[in-house]
C-alpha cells in the first residue's frame, strides 16, 4: 500500500539548519508530484513547498521562499525539505504528501496520501 515517512525533524536554534526527508513505498514515486506541508498548535495546515514529477518546477510558500529548497530522488524514492535560516515561527509538525498529478499546488485537498509528520521546534 501506499506509504509516505517523514524523517530529520529535531529541535534547532533560530537561525539553524535541518533537512526533512520524505520515503516513499507502494506507489511510482515519477508519476506524482509531491508537496511539504505543515501545521503548527491552534493553526490550519499549510503549503510550504511542492516539486513536480520529475524535480522540475518547483513552488513555495511566501513565508519560506529564499530559505527552504525542495529536491526530490526518484531513484531513492525520497523527497528532501533543506531549511536554513530558521525563525521561531517554522516550528510545526511537517508532512509529506502526494499529489493528484504531476505539478504541485498550494491546495491540500489536491494530496491524497499523506505521511504521519515529523516535528520541527526552532527555539529562539
Amino acid at each position: 500500500q501506499v506509504q509516505l515517512e517523514e524523517s530529520g525533524g529535531g529541535l534547532v536554534q533560530a537561525g539553524g539548519s535541518l533537512r526533512l526527508s520524505c520515503a516513499s513505498s507502494g506507489f511510482s514515486v515519477s508519476r506524482y508530484a509531491m508537496g511539504w506541508f505543515r501545521q503548527a498548535p491552534g493553526k490550519e495546515r499549510e503549503f510550504v513547498a511542492g516539486i513536480s514529477w520529475s524535480g522540475g518546477p518547483t513552488l513555495y510558500a511566501d513565508s519560506v521562499k529564499g530559505r527552504f529548497t525542495i529536491s526530490r530522488d526518484n531513484a531513492k524514492n525520497t523527497m528532501y525539505l533543506q531549511m536554513n535560516s530558521l525563525k521561531p515561527e517554522d516550528t510545526a509538525l511537517y508532512y509529506c504528501a502526494r499529489r493528484l498529478g504531476v505539478t504541485p499546488t498550494r491546495r491540500p485537498y489536491e494530496y491524497d496520501y499523506w505521511g504521519q509528520g515529523t516535528q520541527v521546534t526552532v527555539s529562539s
